[in-house]
């Protein structure tokens, strides 16, 4: 399945667009870094260390899970 979408003529390349999708969808939660990483086109590996240069965490931990990480560290 492709998804067509027109956007308004911005100095912004189709990769870049790509990219900023996927980090959206992860940190929303709508699909998997491996999904996230083929949307972007990228292997899992490459998309985390794009996710890492840009500040984005690439493991996401709900609020229960953070707080027994921290209980145990």
């Amino acid at each position: 399945m492709g998804i067509t979408v027109s956007l308004p003529e911005i100095n912004i390349r189709e990769e870049e667009v790509r990219v900023l999708l996927a980090i959206k969808l992860l940190e929303d939660g709508i699909v998997s870094l491996g999904k996230a990483a083929e949307i972007a086109g990228f292997s899992e590996k490459a998309f985390v260390e794009i996710l890492i240069h840009r500040g984005v965490s690439p493991v996401k931990y709900s609020k229960i899970d953070l707080d027994k990480e921290l209980k145990n560290a």
